[in-house]
């Protein structure tokens, strides 16, 4: 397949979160087994100053280098305004790009005219509920484009508690690239775990308010650790009252790791994966209130690596299962029996999660398909 995706991410200020990449790398290594030529775009505001985007480009750089995609990056302004002079050096200018077959947006916010200057635009919604919400109350300004993707089941749906914005939305699964992701087997005594950030932001809806953090999906649940005979394990960014809630969480029987120390390049956060028995982890409460079937990235690489998921439901889906290598639970007490079901049983599960990796999320199958209605 000879095309050339420009493919526009969100992480060059955050080049140390090794499985924020991975949420991009999975597409772009995806699209590239295909045989797509791939350009990586990053957007900056116009205000950085030029010293530290290169400092941000280096170390992004750094981590893209083992991946080949290093020589492909380009930059763009965020705004009309142009970059600072000397911020994208050593970057591709998009006349240097060639002949662009699809504009691939996974950042959402970009110059109506940056979405406009390619023969075909997608954008894709990696924030199910969330985005059209954003969209809709004018806290999220996005360019138009010719298609219009989500990963959420029920964005578009009549049974959908959140707005379409008058758009049609094509659904795609979030990809795995399979070859990154073999299945791995883990030590018997290894903990079930999961990488996160502990802290999220207000979340205001029809008259509701709620914080929207990982720190509130987990409260009902905090309690686990003691009533179950597996180890839990969060690697988790706290930042904001570190040693209270380190304090707290290791009270209540959860272990902790830094993730500064274990998951900050994309082949450490792989490595940590690979060596944990399974998932273990609760969404964000929008996910469930919303009711948009979302699955994380980070779990489709537990799934692809061999390792069952117990994650918390959020919301019908039309394929997920609730109870075979991924498990989604409702309340805590759902959470300790399937967790005691997959000790059970767990070589079966572990081919389970393997199975559905490559039946629903292979990124040859999704990206194809994605391909194929973008550039209808």
């Amino acid at each position: 397949m000879s095309l050339t995706v420009l493919f526009l991410a969100n992480t060059l200020s955050y080049p140390q979160g090794g499985g924020h990449l991975w949420a991009y790398l999975n597409w772009a290594l995806g699209l590239r087994a295909l045989g797509c030529e791939v350009i990586w775009l990053e957007g900056i505001l116009p205000e950085t100053p030029a010293h530290e985007v290169q400092a941000y480009v280096a170390a992004l750089k750094s981590r893209l280098e083992r991946f080949e995609l290093a020589e492909r990056m380009m930059l763009c302004s965020r705004t009309a305004e142009p970059l600072p002079r000397g911020a994208a050096e050593g970057c591709l200018r998009l006349e240097e790009a060639g002949e662009v077959d699809l504009f691939l947006n996974l950042a959402y916010a970009i110059p109506p005219e940056v979405a406009g200057h390619f023969r075909r635009s997608a954008l894709v919604d990696i924030d199910p509920g969330l985005t059209q919400i954003w969209m809709n109350a004018g806290l999220l300004s996005v360019a138009r484009h010719d298609v219009y993707f989500t990963i959420g089941e029920t964005v578009g749906r009549p049974e959908a508690p959140f707005p379409d914005c008058g758009l049609p939305w094509f659904y795609t699964p979030p990809p795995v690239f399979l070859p990154a992701w073999p299945a791995t087997r883990a030590d018997s005594t290894a903990p079930y775990t999961t990488v996160t950030h502990w802290w999220g932001s207000l979340m205001e809806y029809r008259g509701e308010s709620y914080y929207n953090g990982k720190r509130d999906g987990f409260l009902p649940f905090l309690d686990l650790p003691h009533r179950t005979t597996v180890p839990l394990e969060l690697v988790v960014c706290l930042a904001a009252n570190e040693d209270d809630e380190r304090t707290m969480l290791g009270a209540r029987g959860w272990r902790l790791r830094d993730p500064r120390a274990v998951v900050s390049t994309p082949w450490d956060y792989r490595r940590y994966i690979q060596e944990s028995r399974g998932e273990f982890s609760c969404a964000k409460p929008s996910c469930s209130r919303l009711q948009n079937a979302w699955i994380s990235d980070r779990t489709l690489c537990y799934l692809a690596s061999g390792k069952p998921a117990v994650v918390q439901h959020t919301g019908p889906s039309r394929f997920l299962p609730d109870a075979e290598g991924l498990f989604r639970f409702r309340d805590p007490e759902e959470a300790v029996r399937y967790l005691s079901i997959v000790e059970q049983d767990y070589e079966r599960h572990s081919r389970a999660a393997v199975a559905l990796a490559g039946e629903y999320f292979n990124s040859e199958k999704v990206l194809s398909r994605l391909l194929d209605q973008a550039l209808r």
